[in-house]
C-alpha cells in the first residue's frame, strides 16, 4: 500500500516561488494600505491568497461591479473571512467601492470591517469570518442554483487550518451528494495556521485523497502562478456531475519576505509608520 501522505508531500514540494509581477505586487501594497488605514489586520493570510483572487476576479468570474446584485453573476464566498484584505483589494481595484474606504479599514467611519459584512460591503456574498461556514453556505447557493436553471457557479475560498472544522466535510458529503459540478471549493494551503504549521497542529495530508473520496474531482496548483491558476480555474468544471476542489499551494505572508511562512504575521496591531514603509520596501524588492 503507498504511502498517500509522503507522496502529496512529494508532490506538494514541487513548487518553488515565482517572481510576483505588477499586478500582484500593486494589490499587495493595497493591502498594506488597508493595514496602515486600521493599524491592524490579517497580514499572512490575506498575501497568501491574492493571485487566487486576482484570477478569479480578473478571469474567471461572470461579475459586474457597477451592479453588485446582478442575478447571473458568479459568487465568490471568502470563508476565511480573516484574509478580507486580498478580497477588499480586489473589489477596490474593480470598482465595488471608492479606493479611498481602504485607508478606513476597521474604522468606525468606514465599510470595511475585520471580516466580511454583506450588510454593508457591495461586492460580499456573505459575512464569514466564524470558519467553516462559507462551504455550507456555498452548498446552499449551488444547489439553489441548479433547482432555478441558472448558469452561474458558486466559488468558496477556505483556509487550510479552517478545514479542521467538521462544518466543512459535512458540506463536502452534501457536495457529493448532489453532484454540485457548479461549485468549487479552493483550499489556500499554506502550511500555517495562527498558531503553527497544519503538520503539528492537525495534519491534514493525505489532502487530495480527503477531497476525492467525498466525490470531488481534485486538482493541485501553484496558488501563486497566475497561469497555472487560469488554466485551472478556466477548465472547470473538471468533471461532470462531481464538485470541484482546488489545492492551491501557497506561502503565507507571500510578497513581503520576512513575514513569509512566520506565524507572528498571521495577525499584526499597532502598526507603525516605520514598519508600514518597510512592508512597501519589502513588496518592491
Amino acid at each position: 500500500m503507498p504511502d498517500l501522505a509522503a507522496l502529496e508531500r512529494q508532490a506538494r514540494d514541487i513548487y518553488q516561488p515565482i517572481a510576483l509581477d505588477r499586478r500582484s505586487r500593486d494589490l499587495r501594497r493595497l493591502v498594506v494600505r488597508g493595514l496602515a488605514g486600521g493599524g491592524r489586520g490579517h497580514l499572512g493570510s490575506a498575501l497568501s491568497a491574492i493571485e487566487i483572487l486576482r484570477v478569479l476576479y480578473d478571469d474567471v468570474m461572470a461579475h459586474q461591479p457597477d451592479e453588485a446584485e446582478w442575478p447571473e453573476r458568479d459568487r465568490c464566498l471568502l470563508s476565511k473571512g480573516h484574509g478580507c484584505l486580498a478580497q477588499y483589494a480586489l473589489l477596490a481595484d474593480h470598482g465595488y467601492f471608492p479606493m479611498a474606504e481602504m485607508d478606513r479599514f476597521c474604522r468606525f467611519e468606514g465599510i470595511l470591517g475585520g471580516h466580511p459584512d454583506a450588510g454593508k460591503v457591495p461586492g460580499i456574498e456573505a459575512s464569514t469570518g466564524a470558519l467553516g461556514h462559507g462551504p455550507s453556505i456555498a452548498v446552499g447557493m449551488a444547489v439553489a442554483a441548479k433547482l432555478q436553471g441558472a448558469a452561474h457557479r458558486v466559488f468558496a475560498v477556505t483556509g487550510d487550518g479552517e478545514i479542521n472544522e467538521g462544518s466543512v466535510w459535512e458540506a463536502a458529503m452534501t457536495a457529493g451528494k448532489y453532484q454540485l459540478d457548479n461549485l468549487t471549493i479552493i483550499v489556500d494551503y499554506n502550511k500555517l495556521q495562527s498558531y503553527g504549521p497544519n503538520e503539528e497542529v492537525q495534519d491534514l495530508e493525505p489532502l487530495t485523497s480527503k477531497w476525492e473520496s467525498f466525490g470531488f474531482a481534485v486538482r493541485n496548483v501553484d496558488g501563486h502562478d497566475v497561469e497555472a491558476l487560469r488554466r485551472t480555474l478556466g477548465a472547470l468544471p473538471l468533471a461532470t456531475g462531481r464538485p470541484n476542489a482546488v489545492i492551491a499551494h501557497t506561502v503565507k505572508g507571500r510578497g513581503i519576505a520576512y513575514a513569509e511562512n512566520e506565524p507572528a504575521w498571521h495577525h499584526k496591531s499597532k502598526l507603525t509608520d516605520a514598519e508600514v514603509k518597510e512592508m512597501l520596501q519589502a513588496i518592491e524588492a
